[in-house]
């Protein structure tokens, strides 16, 4: 099983990678970077909100481990 801090440190580097991304996309539909990068951050929040929620979850399941 992973410590909270893996799991958090893995969260945050995959949100960061993810709010780039969004940022992006939200630039190329809305021709504002404002409008973008607004829906990128309410979208890593949420996304990394429920992805440490997920993991902390997992890491509670035993089921399918070989321990």
């Amino acid at each position: 099983m992973e410590t909270r801090q893996r799991s958090v440190v893995k969260a945050l580097v995959w949100n960061l990678m993810g709010l780039a991304m969004m940022t992006v996309v939200g630039l190329v539909a809305t021709g504002s970077a404002a409008v973008g990068g607004t829906l990128a951050v309410v979208n890593t929040a949420i996304g990394l909100t429920m992805y440490i929620l997920y993991e902390r979850i997992w890491a509670g399941i035993r089921w399918g481990r070989n321990v």
